[in-house]
């Protein structure tokens, strides 16, 4: 697995967070909504666990994650500074943590499976 260019920042976001870093995989793809290039926000993230060379993340701006089949594309992580930079140091959170941010808010929690 090739080594995090971020990863110092994301191991940052982790210990304010307490939670265990885990690499995003910069060779691997994400699940991203298109909608996160045209400036709406907030951004939300989840990371589910990774499999079939996927880095378990799903990536979209807005209050709502739309339910239809095409709203996230594949992007592989690499890409990601070129799409959406203020996730970056996010992406270092293990399976089930979950985020929102925007340039001045930010929210990081963990949500395991038994929670509503």
């Amino acid at each position: 697995m090739e080594n995090s260019p971020y990863k110092e920042i994301q191991m940052d976001v982790c210990h304010r967070f307490r939670a265990p870093y885990y690499d995003c995989g910069w060779n691997l793809k994400l699940g991203i909504s298109r909608n996160v290039r045209t400036g709406l926000l907030p951004i939300r993230g989840v990371r589910t666990p990774p499999e079939n060379g996927t880095s378990g993340w799903y990536i979209w701006a807005g209050e709502e994650m739309s339910q239809a089949e095409d709203f996230f594309v594949p992007l592989h992580t690499r890409h990601i500074p070129h799409w959406c930079k203020i996730v970056i140091p996010y992406l270092g959170l293990a399976p089930g943590w979950r985020f929102i941010v925007t340039p001045d808010y930010e929210d990081v929690w963990h949500k395991d499976n038994t929670e509503e």
